[in-house]
Formats: structure tokens, sequence, C-alpha cells
């Protein structure tokens, strides 16, 4: 079974995945409230001249280790402040990781399973979108799946490398997770040998001197509020306690994968049994390693009480693997048809199709995109169908597959994103605000436009805080103002027309500029 690199394989790899994750990638603003918190944390860097403390609103906080801001700042430099820059080194993340899983997935069994899994990861429908936004989500994940294969090639030294900066970009989870994975492994195996041949001590040495500096410097700077806030907020308690009550659901992220691997999810099932009962005894070593690793995952978040969609992207890397293997391995095979494929596909495509019908006509600017992105759905799986029950030409199946994820993200990025951009982003009610708002008056923002308000205006206002009575507060408080706040928060308050000298300012896309005069 051919192992080796192949040039054309990868050029075409590299040219399919370069598009579908630059493509569009400063198209639309930045979305509150995550994107425009790592903008404006890097331009803070930047303004301050301060590159170990982060700071937000010009004031310092420890939400998240300083990697990503780092690269945004970089980013900044070369390319101008802007959408573009913001999202770069995000998407460059995502791209390296495609590439990455190429080259060691053909090491590890074949060129086509590398292949294929590369282009399995590059078009699933969660990867491509984090890959375009300006998240922490993809650089965490390059250096986690790089830790992760490093261990599977006995790469120990570049494993314990990848862990420690997985650790200055997300925190303690870049050695937990990957570390967890690999014990499980080698119980699993029986393989005790190998924590002398990973010579652990010196290991986590390496891992103490690149991990650690930023660590110490903040400490020393900052004392016991940033372990208090960094490492007993933001990691254990998040873990422990839920940030959004109504998400603590054993089911959560059930869906997250449906929809976050489509357009593959039909090959999941079949995959996991095949990755089983049709793996050859060489090759059931790294099987099984890939198992633990998306079980872990899974299992680990499953468990969090605080979930958040993105938060099992670690995972996706190791269902690639699977799926991809498991059609390298029917190519080979080719014969018969594949039910277990044909019938997968059939109830994904058909759940996707409408699914994005119904989800279009949530937003009154999407229905019709979204009955096109449904269509366009429907007949693509009617065509990998047909070419699985007619044909029977996997081959032919697998780029259909390809191409459906190609055009989803099209689709997306070029109609219905911009068209509801104004949703989830501040960008045009700002500049009504910077034009015909007296910029001397205070300034209340919701605090889901908060991070996008002080991005785009460089004023941080004061937060209003959801669920609470800050909005009314403040609506009440004879004080001249402006409020920015989302349609939804506004909803919320009772007795709204009892609220005096109050003046509608603008209203784009459901969030409300206002002012109390």
């Amino acid at each position: 079974m051919m192992k080796r690199i192949e040039k054309g394989s990868l050029l075409v790899l590299a040219i399919i995945v370069a598009f579908n994750i630059f493509f569009g990638l400063g198209s639309i603003p930045l979305l509150d409230p995550d994107e425009p918190v790592y903008a404006e944390t890097a331009r803070e860097m930047i303004q301050f001249n301060d590159y170990l403390s982060p700071r937000i609103y010009n004031e310092y906080w420890f939400d998240k280790p300083p990697m990503y801001y780092w690269l945004v700042a970089g980013a900044m430099h070369v390319f101008g402040d802007g959408e573009f820059a913001a999202r770069f080194p995000a998407a460059m993340m995502a791209f390296l990781t495609v590439m990455m899983l190429y080259c060691s997935v053909t090491k590890l069994f074949s060129e086509w399973a590398g292949f294929w899994s590369a282009l399995v990861l590059a078009t699933s429908c969660q990867f491509f979108y984090l890959g375009k936004a300006a998240v922490t989500d993809t650089t965490l994940l390059f250096f986690l799946t790089g830790a992760l294969l490093a261990y599977i090639h006995k790469k120990y030294w570049l494993m314990y490398i990848c862990m420690a900066l997985a650790t200055v970009t997300k925190g303690p989870i870049g050695l937990v997770l990957p570390g967890a994975i690999i014990f499980l492994h080698i119980a699993c195996t029986g393989q005790w040998r190998r924590i002398l041949e990973m010579h652990c001590l010196r290991g986590m040495v390496l891992y103490l001197l690149v991990a650690g500096p930023w660590y110490y410097l903040m400490y020393q700077v900052h004392g016991m509020e940033f372990i208090d806030t960094f490492l007993g907020f933001h990691n254990i308690t998040r873990f422990t306690t839920p940030e959004h009550p109504s998400r603590v659901l054993w089911w959560y992220y059930f869906p997250v994968i449906v929809l976050g691997l489509f357009p593959w999810t039909g090959l999941l099932l079949q995959s996991i049994k095949s990755a089983f009962a049709d793996c050859r005894s060489e090759e059931m070593q790294k099987m099984i390693f890939v198992q633990i690793w998306w079980l872990f995952v899974f299992i680990f978040f499953s468990i969090s009480k605080t979930k958040l969609v993105s938060y099992i992207l670690p995972m996706f890397p190791a269902l690639a693997i699977m799926i991809g293997w498991n059609i390298a391995r029917m190519q080979k095979e080719n014969y018969g048809v594949r039910w277990s494929w044909v019938l997968g596909t059939g109830i994904m495509f058909l759940v996707l199709t409408a699914g994005w019908v119904i989800g279009g006509q949530q937003l009154p600017e999407v229905a019709f995109g979204g009955i096109v992105l449904g269509v366009v759905t429907f007949i693509l799986g009617v065509s990998i169908i047909w070419a699985l029950v007619v044909y029977r030409d996997i081959n032919f199946a697998a780029w259909l597959h390809v191409i459906t994820g190609v055009l989803t993200m099209v689709i997306a990025f070029s109609f219905l994103l911009p068209m509801v951009a104004n949703r989830f982003s501040v960008k045009e009610i700002v500049k009504v605000y910077q034009s015909k708002c007296d910029q001397k008056k205070p300034v209340y923002v919701d605090k889901f436009l908060h991070p996008g308000f002080m991005y785009y205006s460089g004023v941080p206002g004061t937060e209003v805080k959801p669920k609470t009575t800050d909005l009314t507060q403040a609506l009440n408080d004879p004080q001249q103002k402006y409020v920015l706040v989302r349609g939804l928060e506004l909803r919320r308050l009772k007795n709204q027309d009892q609220v005096q000298n109050l003046r509608e300012v603008k209203v784009i896309g459901d969030i409300y500029l206002l002012e109390k005069y």
C-alpha cells in the first residue's frame, strides 16, 4: 500500500482547502460577541505596546492566553487593521491543520487515506466555519492535533512542544486533553514501555520551558488576581458550573456533530463500525488511538457543565481520519452497492435539506437563500445515491461530497451570512452613531454587542448585562445618554412605553440605537 506523499495530490488538496478556507475571509464584518473580542484585544496590545497582558476596553482581562492575540497583532502589522487580518491567523491554522493531517495519515495508513481524511476535514461545515472566524479554536486545534499525531509517530519532543503551544493558546486544556488521550491509549493497548520512551520528566521540562514563561511573567505582574481569574474562573469554574444553564443537556453535542460534520455525517456510523470490523491487524493499534481520541473529547465536553458548539472541534480530525480511511478502503475493494453509505447519505441530506429551508424561514433576509441551499443539498444528495447505486462509483460519490461542502460554503459566505450580518454585527450602526450622535454623551452598550462597539468605534461605553435590571436603570435614569441594545433585550422590558424622553435614532437588523434626552 502506497504511503508516499504525492505532489499532485498535495497540490490539488492545497488548492481546494485554500479556496474553502480563505474565500470571503474579509467580506463580512466581525460578528458579536466573540470575533471582535480577539480583534480588539490584539489592537490594544499594539496600542499600548504591551504584548504580555491582554486588555479589552482599555482594561486588563485574563480570559485567554495570548497566542491568538499575538497572531492577530502580527497580521495587523502585515495587512492593516480589519476583518481580514483578524481572521487570517485562524484561517492559516485551519489550512495547516488539513495539510498536516494529509501528511500524517498518508504515512500512517496510505496516500488515499490521507487525501480523503484531509478533504473530509476541510469541507466539513464546522471546520470551515471556524476556520473563517476570528477565534482561537483552529489555532488550538492545530497544536492539539500536532501533539496527538506526533505521539502516534513517536516524535515525542515535538509532542511536548505542541502541548506547550496549545497551553499558551487556551490554557491547561492544552496538556489535559492530549495527555489523557495518550494515557488511555497506552493503558488500553498495554504499551507501558512507551512511557519510558517518551522521557516524561525531560519532556515536562521542555513543556514548562515553552509554556511557562508567559504564565510566570503574568503572575509576577498581576499576582493572585491572574491565577484566580484565569485558572479559577475561566477554566475550573467553567468546567464545573454552567455558563449557559439552558445548554446543560446530555445530548447537546449530537446535533452539533450532525451539522458540523456535514456533508460527511452519513458516512460516520459506517466508518466507526469499519474501523473495528475491517481494519487490518497492523493498522489496529493506530485505529484504536483514533477511536480513543474522538470518544474522549466527546465524553469530556459532554461532562463539562459549560457547553459551546466549538468545544468539540478537537474530535473532528479523528472523525475525518476514520471516514477518510474508510473511503480509501472502499475504493480499493470497490464491489457491490454500499447500502449503509446510501442510507446514511439519504437520511442526512434529507435532514439538512429540511434544516436549511426551515432555518431560513426564521430570518426573513435569508428565506430564499435557505430554499436555494436546501434544493442544492437535495440535488447533490440524490446524485450521490445515484453514483453509489447505479454507477457503483466510490470515487465519484466521494467527490460529490466534496462538491457539496464547497458549494455549501460558497452559498453561505456569498449570500446567506452577508444578508444577516447586521443582526450579529454593530459595524453599520456604529457608522450611524459616529455620524449622527453627540460623542460627548455617555453610551450604554448591550453586553452581547460591547466588544464589536469597542472595536468599530474605539469607545469603551458602559456595559449593560442581559437579563438584569441594567437596561431598565439606564433608560429610567434622567441623565442624557445613548443606548445600544438588541431588540431581544428591549422586548424583555416591562412598561417600555412608560420610559420618558426616549428617541429611536436607528434600527439595523434588530439592533437599536436609542437616545435618552
